[in-house]
């Protein structure tokens, strides 16, 4: 995901020709009444304080209680480019899905090393180096194991030995490009919707052959499919294998779909959260025009901002129950250094900032300026020319004292316990200052997905005690990959996150040019696609988002299974906790004890624990 820069792409009082002033003189008049009005009804908004769906917790984790039991996977990687990041995503993949795992690399693999594992996933691309393992694993597999093979690895005669347990008939002598990705009804959540586009393809999948008796649930798209992602039952164990070759963060969710095939049923947790962030949002408005705003609508920045912009993003969350957050910059500027002089020019922040609040929204801080919280010994190594470090702790710190006392001036009996850093960039002085001054400040909202500077999360609770609540997609343009990585972090996480700018309609590089008609239908449309994929995802601000993480991270869950029944036993239980269950075996629910169902597709459930104790019966 690119970050934000900073452009001004407006031409401050720009004169106009004659003929043109005298053609838009009605239409100013009337905006011009519009301002005065929205000046005088600006001293009368007011919010009215709501409750949060979710409290944040006052306690940290605590220690499990319940003993936990040996690993149920292996995961046996190979100390090359290809395997060492599969172990990297996997761990992380299986570490969030709370299942424990050990690792193996090949080159320490024995005959007896699949001891009582029930799970096996191979990151590895050169097979011959798990010798008389394979033999070991084909007998493991008939005997009722699960193996997952994680990417395509090089074809060798090898790799060939396991073709009867993978279903595969034939296979051709190179690999293949998919450049889009088709999957069945019940497999991804929003997946059967479109066909997925695979940006940035290369040659990265076996062009393979299926027995029939093969399940996919992935191809590509076209008139010669290849399989992608797809099970088979070896005699008493299964066989999941994910032909994508894409390792990386933004398709963990696919990986992590692939995993839940293996066995009759998977249970995972997630957070289950839909959150809306708006940056720079209350802030100072750009005075003058800008060139496609002026082009479309014929307004001023200010007025397009407050008759077009806010009205549609207001009345989109209406439709759909959205909570935005807002996060809250006093000014533009490049001051690091003196005395932080308080904004006056309030009426837009009282106006906006109050409407958002009466909505149910959130105010959160994302700075006195635009200048990230770092100090003189960081490097933005010339991608952020208008940046400037702070030149001491203490300025760092007055300038967030100053914003603070700014927002409780405008929003007094608020909270205000969300960071967005600037352009998604803060360094661990900022981090620890946030922490150790601010103990309002429960969570940083930064970005998912690694960058150039970025601060880059995964959804946790940090040993200071901050939650991190990363962004996952971001403002109007709403690409191929972003929507792949949006479907990708809603089955692993059951979560959307989405952040937009209101000057990203002054930026070419973030839509502008497009328009703002088109930039909007294209986050309607995403919009549309995460509630009709997800009706019951939850709508959540900031904070709130935050405590559903808590509730996430913390919870510790072994799994007992029987013929007939799931039975979780939780460790670090508060008062709820949710979980994606997958059903393999064709078979359905019969009853939830300790807990509430929500039937997401024909295969997929959500369950909502509300006791430390869930049985669920199957039928």
């Amino acid at each position: 995901m690119a970050m934000r820069r900073k452009k001004d792409n407006f031409t401050p009082g720009e004169a106009r020709s004659g003929g043109t002033f005298f053609n838009m003189l009605p239409t100013a008049l009337v905006m011009c009444l519009l301002m005065l009005v929205l000046i005088a009804v600006a001293k009368n908004v007011t919010y009215t304080s709501q409750d949060p769906s979710l409290e944040l917790l006052s306690v940290g984790k605590q220690e499990t209680v319940h003993p936990v039991k040996a690993a149920a996977c292996l995961l046996i990687y190979e100390d090359d480019e290809m395997g060492t990041v599969g172990l990297e995503e996997m761990s992380a993949i299986l570490s969030q899905m709370k299942v424990p795992f050990d690792t193996l690399e090949c080159g320490d693999v024995e005959e007896n090393s699949l001891g009582s594992y029930g799970y096996l996933v191979l990151s590895v691309t050169h097979y011959q180096y798990l010798g008389d393992l394979l033999g070991s694993i084909k007998t493991w597999v008939k005997a009722g194991g699960n193996l997952m093979i994680l990417y395509p690895p090089e074809l060798s005669g090898s790799f060939c030995s396991l073709f009867d347990i993978l279903g595969i008939r034939d296979c051709g002598s190179s690999y293949t490009t998919v450049e889009s990705l088709h999957f069945s009804k019940d497999f991804m959540l929003g997946g059967a919707s479109r066909d997925f586009v695979v940006t940035d393809a290369y040659d990265s999948s076996m062009s393979v052959y299926l027995e029939d008796d093969c399940e996919v649930f992935a191809q590509s798209s076209g008139e010669y499919p290849v399989p992608i992602i797809w099970r088979r039952n070896a005699e008493l164990g299964t066989v999941v294998v994910d032909n994508l070759g894409f390792l990386e963060k933004g398709y963990r969710g696919i990986h992590c779909a692939a995993y839940s095939l293996l066995d009759s049923a998977c249970v995972y947790p997630v957070i289950n959260a839909s959150a809306f962030y708006i940056d720079d949002f209350p802030s100072p408005v750009p005075n003058g025009y800008a060139e496609y705003i002026e082009r479309d609508y014929h307004l001023s920045i200010k007025d397009f901002y407050t008759s077009v912009w806010w009205t549609d993003i207001y009345n989109l969350a209406e439709k759909y129950g959205i909570k935005y957050t807002g996060m809250v910059i006093e000014e533009y500027s490049d001051q690091v250094s003196g005395t932080f002089k308080r904004n006056t020019d309030t009426e837009r922040y009282q106006y906006f900032g109050n409407m958002l609040l009466d909505a149910g929204g959130e105010i959160g801080f994302h700075g006195f300026n635009h200048m990230p919280l770092v100090l003189e010994n960081f490097d933005y190594m010339g991608l952020f020319d208008s940046y400037r470090q702070w030149p001491s702790y203490q300025a760092m710190l007055n300038s967030v004292k100053e914003l603070k006392g700014f927002c409780s001036s405008l929003y007094p009996d608020r909270t205000f316990q969300v960071y967005v850093p600037p352009s998604n960039i803060i360094s661990g002085d900022g981090i620890g200052m946030l922490a150790s001054e601010f103990p309002d400040i429960k969570a940083i909202a930064s970005v998912y997905l690694p960058g150039e500077l970025a601060y880059y999360q995964e959804y946790q609770v940090e040993d200071n005690g901050i939650i991190s609540t990363p962004r996952v997609i971001a403002g109007y343009i709403l690409d191929d990959y972003t929507r792949l990585v949006a479907l990708s972090e809603l089955n692993f996480h059951l979560v959307s996150s989405h952040f937009q700018h209101p000057d990203d309609v002054l930026d070419e590089d973030r839509g502008a040019e497009m328009g703002w008609a088109n930039m909007f239908s294209n986050l309607s449309d995403y919009v549309d696609w995460l509630y009709s994929s997800v009706p019951s995802i939850r709508s959540m601000t900031g904070s709130e988002i935050a405590a559903a993480v808590q509730r996430y991270d913390y919870v510790d869950m072994v799994q007992t299974r029987t013929e007939n029944s799931i039975h979780l036993e939780l460790a670090n239980f508060y008062d709820e906790a949710w979980f994606m269950l997958r059903i393999n075996d064709g078979r359905g629910i019969a009853s939830v004890a300790g807990g509430e169902l929500t039937q997401l597709d024909g295969t997929l459930y959500l369950i909502r624990a509300t006791s430390d104790e869930v049985d669920i019966q199957l039928s």
